[in-house]
């Protein structure tokens, strides 16, 4: 697969998963590459964070910080835009899903 097609692929995938989780709970850096990880994908924090603060300034994302063993932890949750985006994926994804099946 050309890296270009496979790389922004999986900018797509790896979105889905924070909007999916975020909804649960917030969500935090290095929890999130942990959780990506289990799902196969090799992210690094330099990769990582640009897309959380991309998404966070787009609206589907916000943030509060909160102090943990000494530590400032940056956690994310879903926002109303970004379940109704969420939302709409996911209607997207089973389309896909279905017509490529």
């Amino acid at each position: 697969m050309n890296d270009f097609v496979k790389k922004r692929l999986f900018h797509g995938f790896i979105t889905m998963h924070i909007l999916h989780h975020a909804k649960d709970q917030p969500i935090y850096g290095s929890w999130m590459v942990s959780e990506l990880a289990h799902h196969g994908y090799q992210l690094s924090y330099g990769t990582l964070y640009p897309i959380l603060h991309g998404l966070e300034k787009e609206g589907l994302l916000i943030s509060s910080a909160s102090t943990v063993e000494g530590k400032v932890r940056k956690y994310y949750a879903l926002t109303p835009l970004g379940e109704e985006a969420l939302s709409e994926l996911r209607i997207y994804l089973k389309e896909l899903s279905d017509e490529v099946s």
